[in-house]
């Protein structure tokens, strides 16, 4: 299970090898972590669909082997703070921020526990799997890590949730946009006004 702490699959290490916002990237990718073959389709979509300029604050929730957090980071000069509860996946970050000269903040937190301070954008694909109460999670404590006009974007297919997601993300911040779809794939913004 990708959104378990300690996940005990045994290591079947990958490196894929991508190209993302223009820039041509490599990830060491694990068992046990979520898309470790590909870097998954709707994170694919989500990225084509957020921008950051430089200094802004990001942060990436669940952010697995780092694709979101990292590829953002190289297109656009930022430093994000990714986070997952998978040590596997972070320590994948961690050696993926090296190996593609990025600097991120990466540690260990279940969705926002060990998050401090505000941020321009918090993005996330989140975890489906570990069930909608998650996801809601996810989208509910992002109000009090984001700024004034900062903006919740998030990635999720119609059939794994996206209507309740969105309902979940007008109740928070009394708005949400549908950015795209693409492919059953929704692209979700919430603004903190």
């Amino acid at each position: 299970m990708y959104y378990a702490e300690n996940p005990d699959a045994a290591h079947d290490i990958h490196e894929l090898r991508v190209e993302l916002l223009g820039n041509k990237m490599t990830f060491l990718t694990d068992a046990g972590v979520f898309s470790k073959k590909m870097i998954d389709f709707g994170s694919q979509v989500l990225l084509k669909n957020v921008s950051a300029k430089e200094g802004e604050r990001l942060l990436d929730v669940g952010c697995g082997y780092g694709p979101l957090g990292l590829s953002l980071a190289k297109a656009y000069g930022i430093i994000p703070t990714m986070v997952d509860i998978n040590n596997r996946a972070l320590e994948l970050a961690q050696q993926n921020a090296v190996k593609n000269r990025v600097e991120a903040e990466i540690f260990q937190s279940n969705i926002y526990e060990q998050v401090k301070g505000q941020f321009d954008q918090v993005i996330s694909n989140p975890p489906i799997r570990a069930g909608k109460q998650v996801v809601h999670e996810v989208i509910s404590g992002s109000f009090d890590h984001l700024v004034a006009g900062g903006v919740l974007t998030i990635v999720i297919q119609k059939k794994q949730g996206a209507p309740s997601a969105k309902n979940k993300m007008e109740e928070v911040f009394g708005n949400c946009e549908i950015v795209r779809k693409e492919k059953g794939y929704y692209i979700l913004k919430s603004v903190k006004v």
